[in-house]
């Protein structure tokens, strides 16, 4: 049981945050759309500065964005009741990992190996992109010039 209080607290943790998030972007956006809406007087040094401040605003609610994008999928892995299962090995995600990154779906371990292998994921479902060139489908014929097939025939 005390593994379902640490999930239902967690639920409600995952909500709670998507609220401030919600809001936060929101505000975000309102003041975005009210700075294009003003034209600023000052000189060039001010508008860059105040472009360079925009670009990083961009950048903290893409952010906030991707991390809102993440508590929704917790949120719905909760109502699937996979959450707090590891995607990887299907083993269960501690009670600390997931208070520490309530919307983490993979395990330390896994999450270690992904770190240490980038293409990890890539491997455990398969790339089929490197058996055959994409560009052509196996159905087309290939033309081959065997002009430009080179063969070492001194041996």
């Amino acid at each position: 049981m005390a593994r379902r209080d640490a999930l239902l607290r967690l639920h409600k943790s995952l909500l709670a945050r998507r609220t401030e998030l919600n809001k936060k972007l929101a505000e975000d956006l309102n003041n975005l759309r009210n700075y294009t809406n003003t034209e600023s007087p000052g000189d060039s040094a001010d508008a860059a500065f105040e472009s360079g401040s925009d670009e990083m605003a961009s950048q903290l609610a893409e952010i906030d964005a991707r991390e809102l994008s993440q508590i929704e999928r917790s949120l719905v892995r909760l109502k699937q009741g996979t959450y707090g299962v590891c995607e990887a090995c299907q083993g269960k995600i501690p009670v600390g990992r997931l208070n520490a990154l309530p919307y983490t779906t993979v395990c330390i371990e896994c999450q270690r190996e992904m770190e240490k292998y980038p293409d990890w994921d890539d491997r455990r479902h398969g790339s089929w992109e490197k058996v055959y060139d994409s560009a052509t489908t196996l159905d087309e014929p290939r033309d081959v010039n065997l002009n430009e097939i080179e063969i070492d025939l001194s041996k």
